[in-house]
């Protein structure tokens, strides 16, 4: 290979990483002249050759400049994030890589996020906050002892505690402690009312991340047989408990991910007198409550609890807004532990971000905000589903999610998801499939997509493409499942 087109090569290299984004200026062929120790004519001769890839442009009396790719009729380039091997059985496939893989996946410039676990940014005031928090900051003096120790800020508690009451629920402010968003809710939880060796059950499928958290601090994940409809089965729940194969439960009663399904009301109550009767403390993940398609907020296992053996997690980041991480717990009898081990774990939750959601609280429309966010999820909930039914070959079943921005979609005839996303990121979208939810790598034929983007031609050609692909693997099952009763016959 030349001089000049190694050059190229290497150039070319840092554009396709992502290095040199569009709209970057190249260092001037004098300066690429002395850094590589190259000839002018060889760096000019270089840049003609990426300027021919149509990859950077020359601008007259400016120098060279990354070029920005063509959006319009091009199909998206392949995802590069590492894939697992779909051909794998799937007690083979490695779940941790596998989510690992999907999440950089989603951050590939041009790809649709149709696997995402987090909501479409756009549906939040992001600005409008981000200026109460710019305010605030601005305004504070350091005293030598951190202003954010826990339980957390007293003006965002009262708020956090008004919300409840208009939502219909009267919550002792003594009871919240202020977290980094729920995810350390949650991990403060588990470490009250658990240690490593016990066994915390949970939802099948449920969200990958609960199933690693547990499994990071050394206990074990029982998972639990769980309906569409209603929830986790109580009656299989109560066999484990009274067995003694449960210490503790970590459950998500309110628009379940990946399944979007509301517990009924009476389902929750026999569930927590189940729990209360045998001493059995319950972590409620109540993400996506304020989410709700209905007229009414959800009821919660919180509400049935006579014990302060329910432990709510609950956040602002899939409400509100995901930038801050504010979350905070309702942590019944554990609340001194739970004080005390968020000031071991990290201390401090930032204060302008609290004072700043403090402040919108107080000052706007919250309400207002939310009817529309659900308005518009529940608009995009019924696109995605009359297209995934339109498009989707016939057996095709799904949800029908009470809340929340996420649907689970189960291919005919056991049809491997797997092939499904490694050829969906071949085509520049991403989906959850459906073997990251179970720690057994269960729901090999089933997937999760996210309906919180605005339903653009883009989500719509990549839900008919995904479409075109399921029918695809469907008739290939078809046909191996044929050629195997042929042999069979013989």
């Amino acid at each position: 290979m030349k001089l000049y087109e190694k050059l190229a090569d290497s150039i070319g290299d840092q554009i396709q990483r992502g290095v040199l984004l569009p709209g970057d200026r190249i260092p001037s062929v004098r300066q690429t002249s002395l850094n590589h120790h190259l000839s002018i004519t060889t760096v000019i001769r270089a840049y003609l050759l990426l300027e021919s890839r149509g990859m950077i442009e020359s601008r007259p009396q400016s120098g060279y400049f990354v070029r920005a790719r063509s959006v319009a009729g091009t199909k998206p380039a392949p995802l590069q994030a590492a894939t697992p091997d779909a051909s794998a059985e799937p007690s083979q496939i490695d779940i941790s890589g596998l989510v690992l893989s999907t999440l950089q996946s989603i951050g590939v410039d041009g790809a649709v996020p149709l696997g995402s676990p987090y909501p479409d940014t756009a549906l939040f005031p992001l600005q409008r906050i981000n200026r109460y928090a710019h305010a605030i900051a601005r305004q504070q003096t350091f005293w030598g002892v951190p202003s954010e120790l826990p339980p957390g800020k007293p003006e965002l508690i009262r708020q956090i505690a008004r919300r409840y009451l208009e939502n219909g629920a009267a919550v002792d402010p003594d009871e919240i402690v202020v977290t980094l968003g729920a995810t350390e809710a949650i991990n403060l939880c588990l470490q009250a009312v658990a240690r490593p060796g016990d066994a915390i059950a949970v939802e099948s499928p449920t969200f990958y991340a609960i199933s690693h958290t547990i499994e990071r601090m050394g206990m074990r994940v029982v998972e639990v047989p769980t309906d569409q409809k209603t929830g986790i089965d109580v009656s299989a729940l109560a066999k484990l408990i009274e067995s003694k194969q449960v210490d503790a439960c970590l459950l998500m009663p309110n628009f379940h991910n990946p399944l979007g399904y509301q517990m009924p009301d009476e389902r929750k109550r026999e569930l927590v007198e189940l729990t209360n009767r045998h001493h059995v403390p319950v972590i409620e993940n109540a993400v996506y409550n304020e989410l709700y398609f209905g007229d009414a907020p959800p009821g919660t296992l919180k509400s049935y609890d006579t014990q302060g053996l329910v432990l709510q997690c609950a956040s602002f980041s899939k409400s509100l807004t995901p930038a801050l991480r504010i979350g905070w717990v309702l942590a019944g009898r554990y609340r001194a532990n739970i004080e005390r081990l968020k000031l071991l774990n990290t201390l401090t939750t930032p204060s302008s971000a609290q004072l700043a959601i403090a402040e919108f609280l107080e000052n706007d429309s919250y309400d207002h905000h939310l009817r529309r966010v659900r308005r518009t999820l529940m608009q995009h909930a019924s696109l995605m589903r009359s297209a995934v039914e339109r498009f989707f070959p016939e057996g095709t079943k799904m949800t029908n999610p009470a809340g929340g921005y996420l649907l689970w979609v189960e291919l005919p005839r056991s049809t491997d998801s797997m092939r499904l996303y490694k050829s969906a990121l071949d085509n520049g979208i991403t989906i959850g499939p459906g073997c990251m939810f179970s720690r057994s790598g269960n729901f090999g034929d089933a997937f999760r997509l996210n309906y919180s983007y605005a339903w653009t031609p883009e989500i719509e050609g990549a839900v008919v493409t995904l479409g075109k692909l399921a029918s695809r693997y469907a008739a290939l099952q078809r046909k191996e499942e044929g050629e195997e009763r042929d042999l069979a016959i013989r």
